[in-house]
Parts: C-alpha cells; structure tokens; sequence
C-alpha cells in the first residue's frame, strides 16, 4: 500500500458531493431518554465524485486514474472545494490563519492544522497534504520568509531554528484530503450517445 502524490482531477472533483462524517453510538432507554457516545475522536470525509463527470473525456480520465491507483490500492490527493484553505472558501490564506503551537526554545517542527469552530466549542484537524507553494508562515504576528520548509506530503513545518519561548506559531495555506477508492471496481454504463455514465464513484478520506 501507498499513497501517490497526484490529485484527483480538479474539473471533475469540482462537482463532487460529500463531506465530514461521524460515528455516534445512540441508546434509547425505556424512559424515552438518550444516551449519546462518540465511537471516533476525529471525523472522516467521504465524496462520491460520479456527480462531476460531464463529458466522455471525464469519464476516461476517472478510469484512468482509477487504474493508475489500482482501485482501492493506492491513496491519492483531493481538492475538496467547500474546505481546501486556512480561510474562509472566499478568502486568500493570510499566515495569521490558524494557530500552530508555542514556540519553547527547543521544538523546531509543528504540524499544519485547521481549528473548526462554534459558539465554545472547537475541534481541530491535522493537515497532512498542503499544496506546494501556498502555505505561509509567521512568528508572533510577523510573516517569515526564510529559516523554515515545509513537507507536503506529511504537513510538518519545520524551523532552522527552534522559535523562542512563548512565541505563536501561525500559518495560512491551502491543503488536499488523502483520500482513497473505496471500490474495487468502476459500473460503467454505455448510453445511446456513447458518452457513458457511472452511477457512483465513491471516495474514502484515509485517517493514519
């Protein structure tokens, strides 16, 4: 198993439907009362891209792609248009966005994440699949052009130095989601006009 650094094709991706899921246990008692449990920690997203194929070109593109992943095999990146920034969709990532951690004099890597919030509660996801070129760095406030790298195939910022004692660490960028086939086998139909069709493409976000 691998993941390819290749992102599923943003035309067809555009039209995809899809989002965040979770895994909640509810019991009902016999007073009518419920007990709420959640099963998972963090949400996990799920696409089904069939909704973006409009010619017969996308579908020989998704066919493709799907062989050159051998199906369920091998991971792979996805624009998923309604979350794919540190910002808001309509903005331009600012390095200020999201919060990394605090600098201590002696840590040099942090982890790129998103802080979803509402009211007074949060949740905040790691992001693993920054794309190259966008993601923008700054130490109390101020923007750092030099002394850091970014890896973004894991999401690791890492410093030449490690930023001083009570410093925050913030960063702005645009990401994929690692995501996966999560079928071994692609139902094409052929039409009349030979533009073909597949009922459903789904799409697995992968959680390491």
């Amino acid at each position: 198993m691998a993941f390819h650094e290749v992102r599923f094709p943003d035309a067809i991706s555009r039209g995809a439907r899809g989002g965040p899921e979770r895994r909640t246990q509810v019991v009902e008692l016999a007073s009518g009362d419920e007990e709420r449990n959640a099963s998972w920690a963090n949400s996990r997203r799920r696409y089904d891209v069939a909704y973006g194929i409009r010619r017969a070109d996308d579908l020989a593109a998704v066919v493709a792609f799907f062989e050159a992943r051998n199906g369920r095999l091998h991971g792979f990146r996805f624009k998923d248009w309604a979350d794919h920034k540190s910002c808001l969709p309509s903005g331009t990532p600012s390095p200020l966005d999201q919060p990394l951690g605090t600098g201590d004099g002696v840590r040099t890597a942090f982890q790129l994440a998103k802080r979803y919030a509402s009211g007074g509660q949060s949740w905040t996801r790691a992001i693993t699949k920054p794309v190259a070129g966008t993601v923008r760095v700054a130490l109390g406030g101020t923007e750092q052009l030099s002394g850091w790298s970014v890896d973004t195939s894991t999401g690791l910022v890492t410093f030449g130095s490690a930023p001083a004692a009570g410093i925050p660490v913030t960063a702005g960028f645009e990401f994929d989601t690692p995501v996966r086939f999560d079928t071994d086998t692609l139902d094409v139909t052929l039409d009349l006009e030979r533009l073909g069709s597949i009922a459903s493409i789904p799409l697995l976000e992968i959680r390491r």
